[in-house]
């Protein structure tokens, strides 16, 4: 049993420890994911245009 307390004791304190984001870094976070994800999948989609484009006129 003394383990177990120890192990709680441990984990309160290192949780303690822990630096939580805030509500703005959160949004500032999700919002930079959102442009990335947009802006790759709008070169992917450009890149799989031109390919396309590329061999079907080749073909």
């Amino acid at each position: 049993m003394g383990k177990i307390s120890t192990f709680i004791a441990n984990a309160r304190a290192e949780i303690h420890k822990v630096i939580f984001p805030t509500k703005v870094q959160v949004r500032q976070a999700f919002l930079a994911v959102i442009l990335v994800v947009t802006v790759i999948s709008i070169f992917l989609a450009l890149v799989d245009l031109l390919m396309s484009s590329i061999i079907s006129s080749v073909l």
